[in-house]
């Protein structure tokens, strides 16, 4: 599943165009917010009026004026009707938004971040992204029209946001108020309470933060994060959102420098976030700044079942809720199963062709897209259970 493709732009539009794909011609007075795919291109231009942008996978041979458009899009197959589009006009990228069938939709806030992990996945960029990614999801909220089960808010980090980020989670609430709301952030300005107290103002009613802990020790997590200082705002923020009533999960990538003391950082947990609704022990993702730092990360996940076996016991015995993403049931014991969760979205999440004949495959999560390249080396086939 692709959610990226590129073209040419073929029309001086300057700013992005945020519309809904449409595949077949429609009536002039109902083109304003759709963008018309196609693999050709219309006898007669004017036939493209009144669109707010065209998509083709066609060589074009002259300017077309009259729509925002972008020739010799490489694909264009995975663009269905409904699926909410933003065309860039500088680069010619065409970035899915939001599909409606799906249920792993996420509103990307930024690319800037105040931490720089060691294993991040979408490394930051240092620019000033907020005026114009803000303007884009507004308009993608404004253009969801069936409520969606659950979205999720990423980036970067979204508090750097400020206001505008208050203002998204506003409109969500205004919107879709039943809709469940997971941002996942590194929590640390919520040690400063009156950023705190002003996120709990907007009451969204059913909202939780995903925060990574990912060591016990201060300085693990620090160099983790590589920023100094990050725990110890973590931990404060942490505690001031529990105190505004604001309801958090707590998140851990499994790895060669968080397994060690990974028990340790359970016990922690009981003992100092017992509020927390969840706490996810996740696989590690070979992507970003991963690939270049294994040589740090990397440990098989078949090797640290003990470790993982006993933070789940000192959790669940306790009464806390915990899951296992991002593992394949084969390399895990099998009194970690009932933890394991398909947790990797639809269009990043595959399965070897060794998985093709296991018997448990449907209930398997799978892999990341890019884990061809490095997997345990213990995937095999299981029998039915």
């Amino acid at each position: 599943m692709r959610l990226t493709t590129s073209g040419r732009p073929a029309t001086l539009f300057r700013k992005p165009v945020v519309g809904k794909v449409v595949r077949q011609s429609l009536p002039k007075g109902q083109r304003a917010q759709k963008i018309l795919v196609a693999d050709g291109i219309p006898g007669d231009i004017e036939e493209l009026t009144g669109y707010g942008g065209f998509l083709t996978s066609a060589k074009l041979e002259q300017q077309i004026e009259s729509v925002p458009t972008i020739s010799s899009v490489q694909e264009i197959d995975h663009l269905r009707t409904d699926d909410i589009v933003a065309m860039e006009p500088t680069n010619g990228f065409v970035r899915t938004l939001y599909r409606p069938d799906s249920n792993y939709n996420v509103i990307f806030i930024t690319q800037r971040c105040n931490s720089n992990c060691l294993m991040c996945s979408q490394p930051p960029q240092d620019r000033d992204d907020a005026d114009a990614l803000t303007e884009r999801n507004l308009r993608l909220i404004q253009l969801i029209e069936k409520p969606p089960l659950r979205l999720v808010i990423t980036g970067g980090e979204p508090t750097l946001l400020g206001e505008k980020l208050f203002t998204i989670i506003a409109a969500l609430r205004d919107k879709f108020p039943q809709t469940y709301l997971h941002m996942l952030t590194n929590g640390r300005i919520f040690a400063w309470p009156a950023f705190t107290a002003r996120l709990a103002e907007i009451r969204h009613p059913d909202f939780v933060l995903g925060i990574p802990v990912y060591s016990d020790d201060s300085t693990i997590h620090d160099y983790v994060v590589q920023a100094r200082g990050a725990f110890d705002q973590t931990v404060m923020g942490l505690h001031q959102l529990a105190r505004c009533g604001l309801r958090t999960e707590i998140r851990v990538v499994l790895h060669a420098v968080t397994i060690p003391r990974l028990a340790q950082l359970a016990e922690y947990i009981y003992r100092n976030f017992t509020f927390v609704e969840h706490i996810a022990l996740m696989g590690l993702e070979n992507i970003g700044y991963a690939p270049r730092n294994m040589d740090k990360l990397w440990i098989d996940p078949h090797d640290y079942q003990d470790q993982l076996e006993a933070a789940v016991e000192i959790l669940s015995t306790r009464g806390m809720r915990v899951s296992i993403y991002n593992h394949q049931l084969c390399v895990l014991r099998r009194s970690l199963w009932k933890f394991a969760r398909k947790s990797i979205s639809d269009w990043k999440n595959i399965y070897l062709d060794t998985c093709q004949p296991c018997g448990v495959k449907n209930d398997c999560g799978g892999f990341f897209t890019w884990a061809t390249k490095l997997h345990s080396s213990h995937i095999h086939t299981l029998p039915a259970s």
